[in-house]
């Protein structure tokens, strides 16, 4: 009902601009007015009030950025979340394993989900496999002809998602001619090469024959980096507070363990004695995780590659002392192959004054995870295949590890024969590898021209999907026949240099699992929609311009975890299916009507407003208004101001997705219940490490998050040529999403009691860590920029500054919670990491044929990660520095266009071989980087680009 009087009142405001069509018209030339990201009225250039970057295609390829990817990290605005494909290349929990192959932008720091993504104006499909965020790989980027970047809030605009703001992607149109372009970027260091080629054609000239075709197509190849083959990678570094936290090794680490009477075991009375291992002589501790190559008078844990002593003291784990540890970050791919194609075709025709358009957007992308071979470890539960896991005293390799027990720990002479149990990292059977491929589809068609009294109109219908599947390509295998060939010697854990026989290679490639679908899923948009703009009446300092409108959409998300039958599921070791969140089609119908009034007040000031209602299937209705002024009191300053309100729907995966368990593998973690300092510390009673089951997943009872904010800034002009602009801007949102940090979760214990879940005898078995409306967020900012340009020689100079400064970035877990510590600059686990200052300064010098560029790119330091021994006490290390430094690094580019038809970019990327600054952040299977962090650099450092452009016609 109340959908129905909205839409009343907006048909009356259209209806008045059509009776006032003679005051709304003016004599005089005509000048034209355009539409602008951020509005539904069609202004002149520049004449809004909101903060707006444009990035041309020329800006693009001048910086030698040939993926949205690529574009959206050299943003200012752009948050520092586990956003892009690096971040996302190691092992991951829970739904983030939807994030497969998939990366996205993340404008303020407000989160992928609310950073609205168009293209051409127009919504497109969420990634297959998480049902809610654009991956920004199925933009056809080759065909771009600008992007502009709405810095503040548009839900009254746009609906949903546009909290943090709006990116629209703008491609060519109306192109007549043919041109191909080659593009290379070659890293010095080796891998991570990038390659693209792209034909555009179009013919026909709308003003001259009334119809245009365009078409263009590109592939492009980002070739695989891996871990190893960059030296900063290493997470071997005790000295600076960093070591790795995995005793699954290559060369396997010998454990006792409660359920076997195994080599190591004190003694064989109760599952005590057979789960604690022998003394270290003339102590008291107990020992166990026992690499015999750490032992005296042994090779040493880096006599294999990859390999160095653990370090218990960090790590605080003193029964560890033998132990030794495998550097995973270095396995892991840092920068993730992807093999993409994409294509556009769109068909203009003009009929007097109107324009009928079809438009199809298509993209094939492929992507390769790939990180770690997969860690075996003899378990204690009777359901796992691997069940008193033990290496046999028949096996090749037993006597000469139970004698270097023996030659340290003579006590366990005694248990000679018996097999050992153990944890080995299975590097014959090679790195895991997910295969991604999404399959990406638009089909647009729409029509605009003029109705009367100056209106113009817009409308389109369109359809687009995103059909997303993941399969196991290597390194997974089926368990029960794989663990029989440890139990029976065929398989060596204990190979000094790391090679196994022919027959056991073969037997192992009999058990592989290799080309086994993992998950599949779809998104389909259905959408349709239709705006009128133009004049209402005069008022003598101008128009009043309105826009009103309507759209619908269907949403459908369907998710395939038993595309692998359950059976076969179950037989596979380690591989992430997702069966529980199998989804069969769900459903919601979205409809939206909105207007908008622009009204010029007094000469030089003008005010708009804007109101949106939107009616949701589940969730009811939410209207969302916008205010914004912008006052021009001399030529030379410009002053805007807006406010708004937004929202967030959750998406399908957060409010269908099963349960899922998923175990903690970090060694931080406390019960928080036994351990009111919440630091690890085994020396105090109840502050032992623990590793309980982390319970993620959807719940049907979420509810739109909320946001209330505000920008206010101006442009000045000091002399010609020169332009200084800051937007001040806070976003603060009520009932946001969230997974609760488990570290906030333990801080707020109190808070959250039925999220820890114990058994009978008071234990922390799991944590319940799915999501929740809770709390608050405030984040406030500033954004600056600089421009100018001046003649210099025979040519011009031109620069470009644009930055962004946060003031304030604090939560609070519920609402009537004080507002916690300042997150800027402090590390964070999994979520945005806010940097205080982040900057980009473009200067280019151009000269006839010639232009030349630099970029310089600068993102402020913050506090880094602290390891467990460091956090207690246990020890400083001499070379260990709180603060991660700042990041800077430099590209250059210059152009020659003197040969006919013929362009030429010669660049160099990260022109003083900048490494990422070092970080004590270990990746402990969240996806993050080891000693470096994704969230912030690029991997790749020094590389060499070329481009060539060639016009046939």
């Amino acid at each position: 009902m109340k959908l129905n009087r909205l839409v009343a009142h907006l048909a009356v405001v259209g209806m008045a601009a059509h009776a006032g069509l003679a005051l709304a018209q003016s004599e005089g030339q005509k000048l034209e007015r355009v539409e602008v990201t951020g509005s539904s009225i069609k202004r002149i250039k520049d004449e809004g009030a909101l903060p707006l970057q444009v990035i041309t295609r020329k800006d693009i390829e001048r910086q030698g950025i040939v993926s949205a990817e690529q574009l959206i990290s050299t943003l200012s605005a752009n948050g520092n979340g586990l956003d892009n494909l690096a971040s996302n290349a190691d092992v991951v929990a829970g739904q983030a394993r939807g994030n497969n192959g998939a990366t996205s932008a993340n404008l303020r720091g407000q989160g992928a989900a609310s950073t609205l993504v168009l293209l051409n104006g127009r919504r497109v499909a969420s990634h297959g496999l998480n049902g809610g965020v654009v991956d920004l790989q199925q933009i056809p980027f080759a065909a771009v002809e600008r992007v502009e970047i709405l810095k503040d809030g548009a839900s009254a605009i746009y609906g949903t998602d546009a909290i943090g703001g709006v990116i629209n992607f703008i491609l060519r149109k109306d192109y007549s001619g043919l041109e191909a372009q080659a593009f290379t970027d070659v890293t010095e260091q080796g891998g991570g090469n990038i390659s693209r080629v792209k034909l555009t054609g179009g013919f026909g000239n709308l003003e001259k024959d009334r119809f245009n075709v365009l078409g263009s197509v590109s592939f492009s190849d980002a070739q695989v980096l891996r871990g190893d083959q960059r030296d900063f990678v290493n997470t071997f570094q005790p000295n600076r507070g960093l070591s790795v936290d995995t005793r699954g090794t290559p060369y396997a680490t010998v454990f006792a363990i409660s359920s076997l009477n195994s080599a190591l075991s004190r003694d064989n009375l109760n599952a005590t004695g057979r789960g604690t291992g022998p003394i270290q002589p003339g102590t008291t501790q107990a020992m166990n995780g026992i690499n015999v190559l750490d032992l005296p008078g042994q090779a040493g844990c880096s006599s294999i590659p990859g390999q160095a002593a653990y370090d218990e003291v960090l790590w605080a784990t003193p029964a560890a002392k033998w132990g030794c540890a495998w550097d995973t970050g270095r396995a892991a791919v840092i920068q993730q192959p992807v093999k993409s194609t994409n294509g556009v075709l769109r068909g203009t025709l003009a009929l007097g004054e109107h324009q009928v358009f079809a438009e199809y957007v298509g993209a094939h992308v492929v992507t390769d995870k790939s990180f770690s071979p997969n860690q075996i470890t003899s378990s204690t539960s009777t359901t796992s295949p691997f069940y008193n896991l033990a290496y046999p005293s028949t096996g090749a390799a037993y006597n000469s590890v139970f004698n270097a027990l023996v030659a340290t720990f003579p006590t366990l002479e005694k248990n000679r024969g018996l097999p050992l149990a153990m944890r080995w990292r299975c590097m014959p059977c090679g790195n895991r590898e997910i295969e991604t491929t999404a399959k990406t589809q638009r089909l647009l068609v729409g029509a605009e021209g003029p109705l009367f009294a100056g209106w113009d109109y817009k409308t389109g219908v369109s359809q687009a999907t995103s059909d997303t599947t993941s399969l196991l390509k290597h390194g997974y295998f089926y368990s029960r026949p794989f663990a029989a060939l440890i139990n029976n010697g065929t398989l060596n854990p204990f190979s000094a240099d790391g090679t196994q026989t022919a027959t056991a290679m073969s037997a192992l490639d009999a058990v592989r699992a290799d080309g086994v679908t993992l998950y599949g899923g779809k998104f389909t948009l259905k959408q349709a929609d239709f705006t009128a703009s133009g004049p209402v009446f005069k008022l003598p300092a101008g128009d009043v311009m309105a826009a009103v409108g309507g759209d619908y959409r269907k949403e459908q998300y369907k998710f395939n975890g038993n595309a692998t039958d359950l059976a076969t599921q179950a037989t596979i070791f380690n591989a992430p299916f997702d069966s529980v969140n199998t989804l069969d089609t769900v459903t919601r119908n979205i409809k939206a009507v909105f207007g908008e009034v622009l009204v010029p007040i007094v000469k030089n000031l003008e005010a708009s407003a804007a109101i949106r209602r939107d009616d949701y299937t589940g969730f009811g209705s939410t209207t969302n208004p916008k205010f914004s002024v912008r006052y021009q009191p001399f030529e030379q300053l410009l002053v805007r101001a807006s406010t708004s309100k937004g929202f967030r729907v959750p998406t399908f995966n957060q409010l269908f997705n099963g349960i899922t368990t998923s175990p903690y593998s970090g060694k931080d973690l406390v019960d928080p219940a036994k351990c009111p300092g919440g630091v690890v510390d085994p020396t105090k009673p109840g502050c032992e490490s623990i590793t309980p089951d982390i319970l993620t997943g959807g719940k049907v009872t979420l509810g739109p998050e909320k946001s209330k904010q505000w920008t206010w800034g101006f442009v000045w002009s000091p002399v010609a040529d020169v332009t200084v602009g800051a937007d001040w801007w806070q976003i603060r949102k009520t009932g946001t999403i969230q997974a609760v940090t488990l570290s906030d979760l333990v801080k707020n214990y109190t808070l959250f009691p039925d999220n820890f879940i114990r058994d009978a005898s008071g234990a922390l078995v799991a944590i319940d860590n799915r999501n929740v409306n809770a709390g608050e967020t405030i984040t406030k900012g500033v954004d600056v920029s600089l421009s100018g340009t001046t003649a210099l020689g025979g040519g011009r100079l031109t620069g470009k500054l644009e930055g962004t400064y946060l003031l304030d970035k604090r939560s609070r877990l519920i609402t009537s919670a004080p507002m916690g510590p300042s997150e800027i600059g402090v590390f964070t686990r999994s979520s945005d990491l806010g940097l205080r200052w982040k900057h980009s300064i473009v200067v280019s010098y151009a000269e006839g044929p010639w232009t030349g560029t630099v970029l310089q790119r600068w993102a402020a330091g913050y506090k880094d990660a602290v390891l467990p021994g460091v956090a207690n006490g246990s020890v400083t290390p001499p070379d260990w520095k709180p603060n991660v430094s700042k990041y800077i690094t430099y590209d250059a580019t210059i152009s020659y266009t003197g040969f006919k038809n013929l362009g030429l970019t010669f660049g160099i990327k990260n022109l003083l071989n900048e490494d990422p600054p070092f970080s004590a952040a270990y990746d402990s299977n969240t996806g993050a980087g080891s000693s470096w962090e994704p969230r912030v650099a690029d991997p790749r450092g020094r590389a060499y680009q070329l481009t060539v452009n060639y016009k046939f016609w």
